[in-house]
């Protein structure tokens, strides 16, 4: 194991090499899919919630459930063996800091600024109230890259994220993540660990970015596919349907839009599977029109999900690699295992 990625492990007692991380999706990803990930030997993480002020019952779900896992109760800690996210732009500070400072995360996972400053504000606020508590800072650019590396508060580790990833990530400015993470990595030059995002859904792609010098891999398409997800039929079943990621998948505001979500940054757009209002929209029909038709495809449940549905399926590039629904912890340990057969991966032990 290189250096950096066996330093990243000390510090999750429960974990085994090599790192599988499943994404802080919002709302889709809550405790029963982090503690799952975490138990089965990877690094599960708790997406931003509806509001901040949900966020402390959540951690309370989540450290219930950990304290009932034989894996995760046996690792002597103080920190809960599951990460939170949070979308800088839409969370508040004070609320976030509340919840860190009660459960200590063991890994606060900081996301889409609406200033670069704000980066340096929240890792300050959430070292202060738990210094047991990792920040990584995931970013989309090589420029956000040099940013963070110059940074007063630098952060523990970096996910990098592909264009290939679903839900919100660069809009104009990305870059596939295989020529993305190498150029990344030699930018941060063994300063801290960096993790791949966006496009990773199976241990080829997995073996592919820590050959490309990750320290480990962030999954969240793969696991929306999970028994614990928080998803519903529907959406789920498009996840596995759906294939061919790159026609059948786009970079589109109009999911937001329809859905009434505004307010995220600029630089920021989300990749959703190509449904009706999608075609419509290039077809020229008007907003109003196509809205009206969304709001009542919701209201027929499971069926506003699919090629014929338009409500939002946001899902990433890899989505045709998504065939099954699986318990997530198979998940993590087929993908390790895949890994380690490709890579020739010595487990570390765990306690």
């Amino acid at each position: 194991m290189a250096p950096l990625a066996s330093k990243l492990i000390s510090r999750l007692p429960w974990a085994s090499s090599p790192l599988v991380v499943s994404a802080p999706m919002r709302v889709m990803a809550g405790p029963k899919l982090a503690v799952a990930v975490s138990a089965a030997g990877g690094l599960g993480f708790i997406g931003p919630t509806v509001k901040t002020n949900e966020m402390p019952a959540v951690l309370q779900e989540a450290s219930a459930l950990a304290k009932k896992s034989a894996k995760l109760s046996s690792s002597a800690s103080n920190i809960l063996p599951v990460g939170v996210g949070f979308q800088l732009w839409s969370d508040d500070l004070e609320t976030a800091a509340q919840a860190v400072e009660k459960y200590k995360p063991c890994v606060v996972w900081l996301y889409a600024p609406k200033d670069v400053k704000d980066l340096d504000i929240w890792s300050q606020r959430c070292r202060e109230v738990s210094s047991e508590s990792q920040i990584w800072i995931q970013v989309g650019t090589l420029a956000e890259v040099r940013e963070l590396l110059k940074a007063s508060q630098p952060p523990d580790a970096i996910i990098i994220q592909g264009s290939e990833a679903g839900g919100h990530g660069r809009a104009n400015d990305g870059l596939g993540l295989f020529s993305l993470l190498p150029e990344a990595v030699d930018l941060v030059a063994r300063r801290m660990p960096v993790l791949a995002a966006g496009g990773v859904a199976d241990a080829r792609g997995a073996s592919a970015a820590l050959c490309l010098g990750a320290s480990g891999v962030v999954m969240g398409t793969r696991f929306l596919a999970s028994t614990e997800a928080k998803i519903h039929p529907g959406y789920q079943r498009e996840i596995v349907r759906a294939d061919e990621g790159a026609v059948s998948t786009t970079r589109t505001l109009l999911y937001n839009h329809l859905r009434g979500v505004t307010g995220w940054p600029k630089e920021y757009s989300p990749r959703g599977v190509i449904n009706r209002s999608f075609i419509e929209h290039q077809a020229g029909t008007s907003f109003n029109e196509l809205k009206k038709r969304h709001d009542e495809s919701v209201k027929l449940g499971e069926k506003a999900w699919g090629p014929d549905g338009r409500t939002a399926t946001y899902a990433g590039a890899s989505v045709g690699l998504v065939r099954d629904v699986k318990d997530a912890g198979d998940i993590v340990r087929e993908t390790q295992d895949g890994v380690r057969r490709m890579l020739r991966y010595e487990e570390r032990a765990t306690l």
